[in-house]
């Protein structure tokens, strides 16, 4: 019988071997710190189309504001917690406060600051300021570089944590990105501004293309809307009072329209 044996490798070409293993791997590590350095150096761009610091370039810029009026943003106790009242889930609560239930549309602000944010418009870095004034007369400012959550479930939860707290923070920093203001609005508007109310009972219906390439770039155009589902904004601050349809438009159309007409003008695709 044969005793079985192993033949031995000899210790120099297994070093060696291992010399080069270890040298091949020293490469790769390298090649992958490479990689990563270079994607830390490289912009990090937060929101698609939406840089996370404006350049200077950009601010000077013409641009838009938008104010959403009467918005129907209001808390209330339901059982043991506080939630945003709406006819959808609070009509027999609403009702037994001898409240219209109709009256609670916050889904028509949640359309509407959609419209505004998700515009090429804001993308472009046009949007100059953003605010909503509720029917309790709160006055919020919202950054134009928000995340508005998509889900309706979701925007009520964030607009109680902000009328409970008065302010939304970003995540990691103490950036407010929604904020309670003082009133008025007008001393948070430049002082070249033209106020421009929109309403389907105004005597003036306009073509809105045309509305505002007849405008000037060194005024600020600032549109005011109605957040809400039945009604007239105030005319107090207003200084033209203008309808852009022969027939009622909800907010997040005639938001639309006017981004629209503005994304011509500056020729913004």
């Amino acid at each position: 019988m044969v005793r079985a044996y192993r033949i031995k490798v000899p210790k120099l070409k297994k070093r060696r071997r291992m010399e080069e293993e270890d040298l091949d791997n020293r490469e790769d590590a390298g090649n992958e710190a490479v990689g990563d350095q270079r994607k830390a150096e490289e912009p990090v761009d937060e929101m698609p189309g939406i840089p996370a610091i404006p350049s200077t370039d950009m601010s000077k810029k013409a641009g838009v504001i938008f104010i959403l009026d009467k918005a129907p943003l209001e808390i209330g106790k339901v059982g043991k917690k506080h939630q945003l009242l709406n006819s959808d889930d609070h009509a027999n609560f609403l009702k037994k406060q001898n409240r219209d239930p109709a009256e609670y549309r916050p889904d028509i602000v949640h359309q509407a600051l959609l419209a505004i944010l998700d515009s090429p418009l804001t993308k472009a870095g046009r949007l100059q300021a953003l605010y909503i004034r509720t029917t309790r007369q709160a006055l919020v400012e919202v950054k134009p570089y928000v995340r508005i959550p998509r889900t309706f479930r979701r925007f009520c939860g964030l607009m109680v944590q902000l009328l409970e707290k008065q302010k939304i923070t970003a995540v990691g920093k103490r950036e407010k990105l929604l904020a309670l203001i003082k009133n008025p609005v007008t001393n948070h508007l430049p002082v070249n501004s033209q106020k421009i109310g929109l309403s389907y009972s105004s005597d003036k219906v306009v073509l809105m293309h045309d509305y505002v390439a007849a405008a000037s770039d060194d005024v600020s155009l600032v549109f005011v809307v109605g957040a809400m589902a039945h009604g007239v904004i105030d005319k107090g601050h207003i200084d033209d009072f203008i309808s852009i349809s022969h027939y009622p438009l909800s907010a997040a159309c005639c938001i639309s329209r006017i981004c629209n007409a503005l994304e011509q003008r500056w020729k913004i695709l």
